[in-house]
């Protein structure tokens, strides 16, 4: 989308308190909404962040059961309420979860510093009719396979989660640095300095590198946790990153190298001629002469 067209479309356009307000969605609802990809956003040149269209408000307004279907769209649930909406007890549903067939989408720390992870509602609801699901749902005992998996410890709810919200970021990024910095909010310091050893180079991709979305003091536990969740720790998925990361800065490179600070230049000094011998005064009578006639 050209510079031209972004800036007339602003003119048309609210920011996201506002929209949530015309779309009848709280702003946790509607942020969701946006990470999801079912609200288009233009990104706001004036003041950074993104603005929703007025067409695109329009759009949402004429689809079928406005605003509940929007709502149920992103209707959030934790395992006690998932278990719920699937029928099933609350500790099947975790194991699903925890084989990775089906993905959060959110997650926070409760005051016990446990992590609560939350899917959409109507996720679940389709995974439940699919046929070949049925004997995952209802079979007294899970296929042996899958027993194995998790009693060596399986757990992909964080790995699914990072999947989705790096493709939410990269969906957000609109240049290179910014795409390499969000491939880099996912991997360790030490793979960065690693990857980016210069280091005027690495604090200038550091500046495009997005932090979690939960937060936690810094140095707290929660906030250890947090980094946690948020840092690749499979294998195969982090040398994806690497080589992703790798990939992408070459692009970022080719299309602006990071700034560099400018060497001062200390002014030459040209060496001077001496200043000329003075001559020594005379002395005597002759001196005073001098001096008189002068």
């Amino acid at each position: 989308m050209s510079g031209n067209t972004i800036t007339q479309l602003q003119r048309h356009s609210c920011t996201p308190s506002r929209a949530a307000r015309e779309l009848g969605l709280k702003r946790s609802e509607f942020d969701l909404a946006v990470h999801l990809g079912q609200i288009r956003t233009v990104p706001d040149e004036g003041g950074g962040g993104r603005r929703v269209t007025g067409s695109e408000i329009d759009r949402l307004r004429a689809t079928d059961g406005f605003p509940d279907s929007l709502r149920r769209r992103v209707r959030l649930v934790g395992t006690t309420e998932g278990a719920q909406v699937m029928d099933v007890p609350v500790g099947r549903f975790t194991r699903l979860a925890r084989l990775g067939l089906y993905s959060p989408v959110r997650f926070y720390l409760n005051r016990y510093r446990a992590v609560v992870w939350l899917y959409l509602a109507e996720e679940l609801e389709q995974f439940t009719t699919v046929e070949e699901n049925t004997p995952l749902l209802t079979a007294r005992r899970m296929p042996e396979e899958l027993r194995d998996l998790l009693d060596t410890g399986v757990d992909l709810r964080a790995r699914n989660w990072r999947h989705r919200h790096r493709g939410f970021l990269l969906r957000l990024a609109e240049d290179p640095w910014e795409s390499a910095g969000v491939l880099a909010a996912f991997l360790d310091p030490v793979q960065i300095s690693e990857l980016v050893p210069d280091p005027y180079e690495r604090s200038h991709l550091l500046r495009f590198r997005p932090g979690p979305p939960a937060h936690g003091t810094q140095g707290t536990p929660a906030a250890h946790l947090i980094e946690k969740i948020m840092t690749a720790d499979h294998p195969d998925e982090t040398d994806w990153l690497r080589a992703e990361l790798t990939r992408v800065l070459e692009d970022a490179r080719s299309l602006r190298p990071a700034p560099r600070p400018t060497a001062r230049r200390t002014p030459s000094v040209q060496p001077q001629d001496p200043p000329p011998p003075q001559a020594e005064p005379a002395r005597g009578l002759l001196g005073w002469l001098r001096r008189r006639s002068a």
